[in-house]
């Protein structure tokens, strides 16, 4: 039976799963996230994004989040992950060489086909990773993105017929422990919900790379918006793990909401340009819905979420990717090394997160330190006063990662650079549907040069208080 590592720096990031509350809530194995319209909200509105003009992003999270959290909501063996919601001609029938068939029976093969569509993907790196969990030897899997990844299912109007109500990400994993049962697997769940690859090319390192994958999953397709900030923040993230030195696989997933947002149309641009196999939710359901197979309110309970079934649906699709590859893995060469250049600028290929175990303040003002939202728990808040908090730091490009709250009790934030004003942050939520991280870039300057940072409070803010969860700095 296959073994799982656990990673002990990522389970300490476990979050909430309550809207509008920081508490911690530790999962059960095998307990599905779950949320509902009537709890959350139909609109999971976040306001602000990378870009300095705040806009109206919808994101996918109405909890908390765990962040880093290895293996997400696993901690079965390989064999009960197979004893649910299997139709008994699956498992009577599993195809040949080993292959293992998809837990549910929910994507006819022509419905299929609109979840993988790119001929273009060289499946090379991947087949690799599967070359070398069957000789045996120990492999590390990852998968970041936002609260989908993480764990979250809404509560759809047909859940009660899945009988395995489980996550993606924990059918993607259960796919690697089913198929090499006697294989040492690190599964690593990256997931933090609301963020988006803006947050996530400042994180990777940190949550992912830092431990050596042999293949990352990435997922911010609902969490994106359609621009060029976010364009060029997820071509430098997906850039950042295929340069990574252990050069690992690279995955990429396009979730979508019913109402047929998603980033895919830009997202789908760099994985074309690299080549990398790619495999849409967004399209599939697009076309479930058209011809009457599932309803929306059957794919997810808030429009942003995937329901149990839509889950299922989205590990069903993964599997029947993962079988193809592995029916070819003795066929496919060795990956060649990735030299493909750039489709956007690279802004953030040194991108990283400073928060109190990176930078000391040079003056706290009124900002003491704290730990107010556990994906990011290093961080500063401001609880009365004027703030004043001063860094010193060396980048080209500047962010502010703060916590967004929905008590009322936050305010409006300026943020100084070399004394000049460029940007004020809101933290007040009031009405969203919980408090979450957000992200905003506040500089961007020609070149790397050393700077002096100051966060206040602004003079008609409406609350006093503020968390800094970290500067993002970009060199």
């Amino acid at each position: 039976m296959g073994k799982k590592k656990w990673c002990p720096i990522l389970i300490a990031a476990l979050l909430l799963a309550g809207c509008g509350s920081d508490g911690v809530k530790n999962r059960e194995p095998e307990e599905a996230q779950t949320v509902g319209v009537d709890s959350t909200g139909a609109n999971d509105t976040k306001n602000g994004t990378a870009d300095d003009t705040e806009t109206n992003g919808q994101k996918d999270d109405v909890t908390g989040s765990v962040g880093g959290q290895e293996n997400g909501n696993a901690g079965t063996d390989a064999a009960d992950r197979q004893d649910d919601g299997v139709p008994d001609d699956a498992e009577s029938e599993l195809p040949a060489d080993g292959m293992q068939a998809p837990p549910t029976d929910y994507v006819t093969e022509e419905l299929y086909a609109s979840a993988d569509q790119w001929d273009s993907c060289d499946d090379a790196a991947l087949a690799a990773v599967m070359r070398k969990a069957e000789a045996g030897e120990p492999v590390t899997i990852a998968c970041i993105g936002g609260s989908i990844t993480q764990g979250t299912i809404s509560n759809g109007s047909d859940d009660s017929g899945v009988a395995d109500k489980k996550c993606y990400a924990d059918l993607f994993f259960s796919w690697w422990e089913q198929t090499f049962p006697d294989t040492e697997f690190t599964f690593i769940n990256a997931g933090i919900g609301a963020t988006d690859s803006y947050i996530g090319v400042h994180r990777v390192q940190r949550d992912v790379l830092d431990h050596h994958p042999d293949l990352v999953l990435v997922e911010f397709s609902v969490n994106d918006a359609d621009s060029p900030t976010f364009k060029t923040a997820y071509d430098n993230l997906v850039r950042r793990i295929l340069l990574a030195d252990n050069h690992p696989a690279a995955m990429l997933l396009f979730m979508g909401q019913t109402n047929g947002a998603t980033a895919q149309g830009s997202h789908v641009l760099v994985g074309f340009n690299y080549k990398l196999p790619m495999i849409s939710y967004a399209s599939l359901i697009q076309d479930m819905m058209t011809q009457g197979v599932y309803a929306a309110e059957q794919l997810s309970g808030d429009e942003v979420h995937p329901s149990a079934l839509g889950h299922a649906v989205t590990g069903e699709i993964l599997w029947k990717y993962l079988n193809a590859v592995y029916a070819q893995r003795g066929e496919l060469p060795e990956p060649q090394e990735f030299t493909a250049k750039p489709v956007t600028s690279e802004r953030y290929l040194n991108a990283s997160i400073l928060d109190r175990e990176t930078i000391v303040p040079t003056e706290y003002g009124s900002f003491e330190e704290s730990s107010k939202f556990q994906p990011f728990p290093n961080d500063w808040t401001c609880e009365s006063g004027e703030g004043g908090i001063i860094f010193e730091a060396d980048f080209q490009r500047l962010g502010i990662l703060y916590h967004r709250t929905v008590d009322g009790l936050s305010g409006q934030f300026d943020v100084f650079v070399d004394g000049e004003r460029v940007s004020t942050l809101n933290a007040d939520f009031s009405g969203g549907w919980g408090n979450c991280a957000d992200a905003r870039e506040v500089y961007a300057g020609e070149s790397v040069e050393h700077h002096t940072v100051e966060i206040r409070k602004s003079p008609d803010s409406t609350g006093d208080v503020f968390t800094i969860l970290g500067l993002m700095a970009a060199q």
